[in-house]
């Protein structure tokens, strides 16, 4: 029998909790990373719920609509190495790591969902050895390509153990941009802690709850984003797997992420002292109460209002919009605002796996950035709004040639 691609959880998968309180609806959505080859495949498109619950008992924010993994991530077309941001990111997190931890020659550093290999790449240029482990059939071939070794499965304890035996033990478990969509989060990180060498450590990058709530960044709320952490819900976990958190520290990447370090709590009992602090500070942010979601589902709506508004008055006078990036949370923010190809009749990427396919939902063609330049729309939707330093630099000429550019979140304006 074949296994059902939607179930929706009713506890919650930090603690176990039945106490889960819906605060905000997106509705039916199509998942953000299915991108369409041609309009005869839109009678068959597939749209979920996208909820988003907060846990009474341990304060988890967390979607309880799972999609099968499978589905998700068996063939992927989100590819890590395409943005320069990303690339300076990957430098600097694996120069920091690799002096952190004084490793050498014939230490290990495991990345779990490793992507195409961009970030051990860095990494084996400090002469480390490196594994991946990346379930997207496509991208590990990529990343082997790259000469980068990977094995390609979902990660998990029973993959840790056999990643273990028979590389051994690693002093460095990177896991980022991928904790928040496992459904088993406690697994997971028994598994990291599992591969781990007695002075290992390990670091998990995710998405900041904090500037969720504070940016208004509801579009990188879709399918494959199960959680959405606080430092108090990753100090939780943490200790579930005995592991002490010895550092967190605030990225940039990704409209604001964290940075957590945890080794294992044998070593180190206690949390550090900065990190309680920062515990504290969410406490008095009002991140263990359901009042601060519910103001954040009424700013929610009403960016919506103000961005479809925006997008009418520009349409009514005339003017042209086009989008830049074609990213999931792009498709999140396009989907719930109900914007189509009459108000933007395309957007352009560089990565080349989406060139050429229809954004899932709308339908928006994805072209290459050139055509900003050759069809000189008036306006750019920069859908892509993390990257948007970037973008703007990038695109100096169209911008020298009047154009104008909109980022989304989290109120709409013209910069």
């Amino acid at each position: 029998m074949t296994a059902p691609t939607h179930q929706r959880r009713s506890t919650c998968r930090i603690c176990g909790s039945q106490r889960l309180q819906v605060f905000l609806e997106l509705g039916a959505m199509p998942l953000a990373n299915a991108f369409l080859r041609d309009a005869s495949e839109i009678p068959g498109e597939r749209a979920y719920p996208l909820d988003v619950a907060f846990c009474e008992e341990c304060s988890a924010v967390q979607t309880p609509d799972v999609i099968d993994p499978g589905v998700l991530f068996a063939d992927y077309i989100y590819v890590s190495g395409t943005s320069d941001t990303i690339a300076a990111h990957h430098l600097e997190y694996a120069a920091s790591i690799c002096t952190a931890l004084d490793l050498g020659a014939d230490d290990l550093v495991v990345e779990v969902a490793s992507n195409d290999g961009s970030l051990l790449r860095a990494f084996q240029a400090h002469s480390v050895r490196t594994l991946g482990v990346e379930p997207a059939r496509n991208l590990a071939e990529l990343a082997r390509d790259a000469g980068v070794e990977t094995v390609c499965e979902f990660f998990d304890s029973k993959v840790a153990a056999a990643v273990r035996e028979r590389h051994g033990p690693a002093r460095a478990v990177v896991a980022n941009n991928v904790f928040a969509h496992v459904d088993h989060s406690v697994d997971f990180l028994r598994g990291c802690r599992d591969l781990l060498d007695a002075d290992g450590r390990i670091v998990i990058e995710v998405p900041y709850l904090g500037e969720l709530l504070e940016r208004v960044e509801y579009d990188t709320i879709y399918h494959e984003h199960l959680c959405y952490f606080s430092i108090s819900v990753m100090v939780r976990l943490c200790e579930e797997v005995a592991l002490s958190v010895r550092q967190v520290d605030f990225v940039s990447v990704h409209g604001g992420s964290l940075r957590v370090q945890a080794e294992h709590a044998r070593r180190h009992a206690d949390h550090a002292r900065s990190v309680l602090d920062m515990m504290a500070d969410e406490r008095r942010r009002g991140f263990a109460s359901i009042d601060r979601y519910t103001q954040f589902a009424a700013q929610v709506e009403r960016n919506r209002r103000e961005l479809r508004a925006l997008l009418g008055r520009l349409h009514a006078e005339g003017r042209t919009v086009a989008g830049y990036g074609a990213p999931a949370k792009g498709n999140t923010l396009l989907n719930y605002c109900g914007i189509g190809t009459d108000w933007l009749p395309y957007t352009v990427d560089k990565n080349p796996l989406k060139v050429g396919m229809l954004t899932p939902g709308m339908h928006i063609p994805v072209l290459e950035p050139d055509q900003l330049i050759e069809r000189r729309p008036d306006y750019v939707l920069i859908l892509a709004w993390n990257f948007a330093d970037e973008i703007t630099r990038q695109q100096s000429q169209y911008r020298d040639r009047g154009g104008r550019f909109i980022l989304p979140v989290p109120t709409p304006v013209i910069v």
